[in-house]
């Protein structure tokens, strides 16, 4: 499997399971969606928030370095992130719309990619103020373990609350594998 296969396969695992696990929010009152979690994030909507940071970040990071190419209307209707616990959205209508916007542009993006494109090098600025070069590989790696590390802590939580999210195997949310 060559590079940009998997990171499609990853891109619609990611936007399977981001849809997934929204399904399951919708059971939650909005009280439980803003209810303490005493966990990484403070509540339901702090992790979808954080997930939402990590993908439009990453996203402007790749669109600054003329790796990603987005059309004005739909960079236009993504916020600018900056800080790691803003608040993109409040409620699940919002988070669903602007999660399926991402998620489609990602989609996108790695129908795009080449295996000469996984090799050039994407240059940012941190949050930190650290400056990084990755390639476009390691990079696109960093955005699909991100979401999937903070979507685990987030079923972690949804568990808790009792709520069955089914499952989460790689092989079953995306079947066709990297042949999509």
């Amino acid at each position: 499997m060559d590079l940009p296969s998997n990171f499609r396969m990853m891109a619609l695992y990611n936007q399977r399971m981001n849809n997934q696990l929204m399904d399951v929010c919708e059971s939650l009152t909005d009280e439980q969606l803003h209810a303490e979690t005493h966990s990484f994030f403070s509540s339901v909507m702090s992790y979808w928030n954080h997930i939402l940071f990590g993908d439009l970040i990453m996203l402007r990071r790749l669109i600054d370095n003329n790796i990603a190419q987005i059309e004005p209307v739909l960079l236009s209707q993504l916020p600018v992130a900056t800080a790691v616990n803003e608040t993109f959205v409040s409620n699940l209508k919002e988070l669903k719309s602007l999660r399926q916007l991402v998620d489609s542009i990602y989609v996108e993006f790695t129908k795009s990619l080449h295996p000469n494109t996984c090799r050039q090098v994407v240059r940012y600025t941190t949050t930190e103020g650290g400056v990084l070069e990755r390639n476009v590989a390691e990079f696109c790696q960093h955005i699909f373990n991100h979401q999937t590390h903070h979507r685990g802590q987030l079923t972690c939580v949804l568990s808790q609350f009792g709520l069955d999210f089914g499952c989460t195997d790689l092989p079953v949310i995306v079947h066709e594998g990297a042949r999509s």
